[in-house]
């Protein structure tokens, strides 16, 4: 309990009021039955009585901010904020060190380092959270390195671990939160060395007896961040959950004749939403999909590391968002503490939502475990960072707070020379007239785009967001109307109607053409399928698909199941007995490598993504293990998904974290999310228009490295990231922005007219090539279904993403496949105009529409 800040419930409290000692005449009475059954018994009478009396709260709806104490809360979190920038509960920190981490691979590496080194305690907020997750590749040759095992050895070395998980509808939903609950609680079981270490919350509660009034369906907690000892944090787009580890040549085949430790993805974490979403997460080790006839759909991703005092504030609001759990869901759970904050108590523990109840359930813990003086805050680095985030009553207990929404905004109508954008969504409105959008970044596009024509300057929005922002399988089904209504909420805010951006653009003289330009991302690769593994399969009678199976037993079978009573504790054998089966299947799909040829190894590469990145080798020159015809049912594509929520604007500003850009991460009322708005006070002489220019070095190398990526001019990574820079956490080294290298200079300057005709050069190329081989959808050349229907494969033996005609020569099939250069291709904006993409049913009407925005 923090000094200073008396104990009402203490009987021998001095300066009693004369009311408290007419209710309380016997004090010392009182005591001695605090040691009696008769005590016990009242506090569970009121326990009982306050879980049955929040019923009263449905008729409440501000329940949380009617009385006086909690009005005086909010009065004083709202002057806080009135007086920060964006309205943010954060101030802007001076001095921060920040780092930038591209893609998967480098993510997940620097938070493995940086979690293994964890001295006193661990946040963890996510959507999603899987323990099985390998955070190092390949996982055969990097079995410590999941993430349960990480949290396990922390947890045994005496680190208090915190996690903060989405409670998904589990109807809507296959995360299965309650498995990530149960196997992390499992790892250090009672006796056992770190017992007790890892703590464990999943919220909104849907337990309709108790939280009835604050029961939350169709909004999510989608932050995702993690704290270490107060020392440093990662925030951004990464969930530690499966399918997002990638790399920068994003391959999609993981075939290997060869055997299981040359595997990237096993069990679950491979995985094609597009084909099939993620099925029984608890028995992770299981795919219904099968590699040897499918591509996986690669993942693109951008999240920051901080060391400096924004990392203060990005605790804040875990402890925030902890203490409210503890109040909504676990005020009688004596599993779960109250957390204390320094620089937040006595009377302003209430900022951090501490509550003292008369009858406590839970200890109150004073973090961090050590002083603040001994951590690293202060100055470490260049970069002036401010967090802001989207948070309200249901997800935090405050009131209404959209700074994310604010930020954008501003940085937008501020903008100069341009502004670019990589978002999962991209659903906005320009004014009133388009409910049931609310948020307004459109009429911010609108007015800094306007402003620019009307004065004859040089002016891009750069948008680079999914082809199919939602998981569909054929966008014809019934069941893909929810994906339909967002993509048609998205061509509403573009460019379909009068209020979309670029017709408010138009409207006001201005030419749209000029100023928007909107981008996808394509990746490509080949299965290696070949005639011995085919012939492996027939002689074995073992299917791939099952020594996957096999494999990831191999792999990830020395964690636990997440389940409360497991196999094991039950001694129901039937697990063994089925992994048992796997195994020998496996055993005969190696015993016949001879036989099938294979037993010297496949002479195709596992995966030729990385032949779409200029610095490497041509398709051309790849080897294929059989007759050159039996390549072509092995060609594959997919959209590479967009889940990086990153903003830069004029090389100067940018902001990144779990926020997209629709009214469910933006309104502050719907998803709660947190991101980080950046600028570097470190200079970088670069060009702007073909003028000298000052640049930031932060947003303007994060700029560059992304671009480079999306044009092909990085070298392929590879799955060893100790020796990276890029891969380790913020203060072990900075970034290397392979200056001088590759593309350093054609990415210089973000106007350059050479530049931009290489980058829509690229994006006209591929999106050719992926619309001449493999029919890719969507595409321009369909604007109805009845197009759709004569654009797509006829047989119902075509394997989505294969190609659409192999009736082609190889030769002619792979010359085409070299003309593909990094991953640009064009949002096809015509894409079924025609139709009615969002009918009302159903699945689309006026409850569920905002779902979709």
């Amino acid at each position: 309990m923090p000094s200073g800040n008396p104990d009402p419930a203490n009987p021998g409290a001095a300066h009693r009021s004369v009311a408290h000692r007419l209710r309380h005449p016997f004090p010392h009475l009182r005591q001695k039955l605090k040691q009696t059954q008769l005590y016990d018994v009242k506090v569970k009478a009121v326990h009982t009585k306050h879980q049955f009396g929040k019923a009263k709260n449905l008729f409440n709806s501000n329940h949380r901010h009617d009385e006086e104490h909690e009005q005086a809360t909010d009065n004083k979190r709202t002057e806080i904020s009135e007086g920060h920038r964006f309205h943010s509960f954060a101030p802007e920190r001076e001095g921060n060190d920040v780092k930038w981490y591209v893609d998967g691979r480098d993510y997940f590496w620097a938070v493995s380092v940086a979690l293994e080194r964890a001295q006193e305690t661990i946040y963890i907020a996510d959507w999603w959270l899987s323990p099985e997750l390998f955070l190092r590749r390949l996982p055969y040759y990097n079995q410590e390195w999941r993430l349960d095992q990480i949290l396990k050895r922390r947890a045994e070395a005496g680190v208090q671990i915190y996690i903060i998980v989405y409670k998904e509808v589990a109807q809507a939903l296959t995360c299965n939160s309650e498995h990530t609950k149960n196997a992390l609680r499992s790892l250090c079981p009672e006796g056992s060395p770190g017992h007790g270490n890892i703590h464990v919350m999943r919220h909104p509660d849907h337990n309709m007896l108790e939280n009835a009034s604050d029961m939350t369906f169709y909004w999510a907690h989608h932050e995702k961040f993690i704290v270490i000892d107060y020392n440093l944090a990662f925030i951004g787009g990464l969930d530690l959950c499966f399918g997002r580890w990638d790399n920068h040549q994003h391959p999609l085949a993981d075939v290997h004749p060869a055997g299981v430790a040359e595997e990237i993805w096993p069990g679950q974490d491979w995985n094609n939403n597009r084909i099939m979403d993620f099925q029984k997460v608890e028995d992770w080790k299981s795919n219904e999909m099968s590699k040897a006839d499918y591509g996986r759909m690669p993942w693109h991703d951008v999240a920051m590391g901080v060391i400096g005092d924004c990392v203060y504030d990005i605790a804040e609001h875990f402890i925030l968002r902890w203490n409210f759990v503890k109040r909504d869901k676990y005020k009688r759970d004596d599993r779960f503490c109250w957390l204390t904050l320094e620089g937040r108590e006595g009377d302003d523990e209430d900022l951090v939502a501490v509550q003292r109840p008369k009858h406590p359930v839970g200890d109150y813990i004073h973090h961090p475990l050590s002083p603040l003086d001994s951590k690293a805050l202060g100055k470490h680095g260049s970069v002036k960072s401010q967090i802001v985030r989207s948070s309200c009553d249901w997800s935090s207990g405050i009131l209404n707070e959209h700074s994310i929404q604010t930020a954008y905004k501003e940085i937008i109508e501020k903008a100069e020379h341009y502004v670019y954008i990589e978002n999962q969504f991209f659903i906005t409105a320009t004014g009133e007239e388009q409910s049931p959008i609310h948020n307004t970044i459109g009429r911010s596009i609108v007015d800094a785009c306007v402003r620019a024509g009307r004065e004859g300057r040089k002016f891009r929005v750069i948008l680079v967001i999914p082809a199919i922002p939602g998981f569909a399988g054929d966008l014809r089904d019934d069941a893909a109307a929810g994906t339909r209504a967002m993509m048609d909420y998205q061509y509403k805010s573009i460019n379909r109607g009068e209020n979309s951006i670029m017709a408010q653009i138009e409207a006001q003289g201005v030419d749209p053409r000029n100023h928007i330009f909107v981008f996808n991302l394509r990746s490509y690769d080949r299965l290696n399928k070949t005639p011995a593994l085919k012939k492996q399969e027939e002689i074995s009678g073992t299917k791939y698909q099952e020594v996957q199976r096999a494999q990831a037993e191999e792999i990830m079978g020395q964690g636990v199941e997440g389940k409360e009573n497991s196999s094991s504790e039950s001694g129901d054998d039937s697990g063994d007995e089925e992994k048992q089966k796997n195994i020998d299947k496996k055993r005969r799909f190696e015993a016949s490598k001879e036989q099938s040829g294979t037993d010297g190894g496949p002479e195709s590469a596992a995966t030729v993504a990385k032949d779409a990145l200029e610095p490497e080798q041509k398709v051309t020159q790849e080897t294929w293990d059989g007759e050159s015809e039996t390549e072509l049912e092995n060609w594959v594509q997919e959209e590479l998904y967009i889940h990086a929520k990153v903003l830069i604007a004029d090389d100067k500003i940018a902001i990144c974290g779990s926020s997209n850009i629709n009214d469910r991460s933006q309104l502050g009322l719907h998803d709660s999310e947190l991101a980080i708005v950046m600028e570097d006070s470190r200079h970088l002489d670069s060009k702007m228009d073909g003028q000298p220019f000052t640049a930031s070095y932060h947003a303007a190398t994060l700029r560059r490295y992304l671009w480079r990526e999306h044009l092909g001019l990085l070298p392929a990574q590879e799955f060893d990231a100790a020796d990276d820079p890029n891969a380790q956490p913020p203060g072990d080294s900075p970034n290397d922005v392979h200056e001088g290298k590759e593309g350093w200079q054609e990415v210089e300057d973000p106007l350059d007219e050479k530049l931009w005709e290489m980058w829509k050069e690229r994006a006209d190329v591929n999106t050719r090539v992926f619309r001449d081989l493999f029919h890719a959808d969507p595409d321009d050349y369909v604007k109805s279904f009845e197009d759709y229907d004569h654009f797509l494969p006829q047989s119902s033996d075509h394997k989505q993403g294969h190609l659409f005609d192999r009736s082609l020569s190889p030769h002619e099939v792979r010359e085409q496949i070299n003309r593909i250069k990094g991953h640009l291709v064009w949002m096809p904006l015509d894409f079924l105009k025609d139709a009615e993409m969002a009918e009302k049913g159903l699945a689309v009407n006026a409850w569920t529409e905002s779902i979709y925005t």
